[in-house]
């Protein structure tokens, strides 16, 4: 009986191969994906990624968190209306619906912007802060697209390219 050996594949490749393993979640949706989505930070290296739940209610990491330089603006990821701008079980949340079920969250963040602005993507909104379950000056950026959690590198162009490490 031969053995199959597996390489080691991060777990950002792994959600994303999930999310489109099921049933393909971008053709199966009536949404398509926008084409002009940018990353809220300019500047930036992902510190955690998208961990997909077993299901609806189970442990995850729903988003990626980035960490930026220090005076690096938080943009809008796509065009928008704010949502929601305020404190959340002590930390700073924006977000941004941006119309056809997509809905971002920014988090920790300070913003003056109100519920109501709209904005443009790209355009600065906020700036990162403290709180929340992101370590001290990474910033959450979390996609639901209908109500469910989405791996953000979906609607990203420009991810950063995958490296395979040897097996065994």
């Amino acid at each position: 009986m031969s053995r199959r050996r597996f390489a080691v594949v991060p777990i950002a490749l792994l959600a994303v191969a999930v999310t489109l393993g099921s049933a393909s979640a971008a053709a199966a949706t009536p949404h398509a994906p926008p084409d002009d989505w940018v990353w809220p930070l300019a500047a930036f290296r992902i510190e955690r990624p998208f961990e997909a739940p077993a299901h609806r209610y189970g442990a995850g990491h729903r988003g990626i968190d980035l960490r930026g330089d220090a005076e690096s603006d938080v943009r809008a990821p796509a065009a928008g209306t704010i949502a929601f701008s305020g404190v959340v079980a002590g930390r700073g949340v924006l977000t941004i619906d941006h119309g056809g079920g997509l809905v971002t969250t920014l988090e920790p963040v300070e913003s003056d912007l109100r519920a109501g602005t709209a904005v443009a993507g790209g355009e600065p909104v906020a700036t990162v802060s403290l709180g929340g379950h992101a370590a001290p000056g990474a910033l959450h950026f979390g996609v639901r697209l209908d109500g469910d959690y989405i791996n953000p590198l979906l609607l990203l162009d420009d991810v950063p390219r995958a490296v395979l490490l040897p097996c065994c």
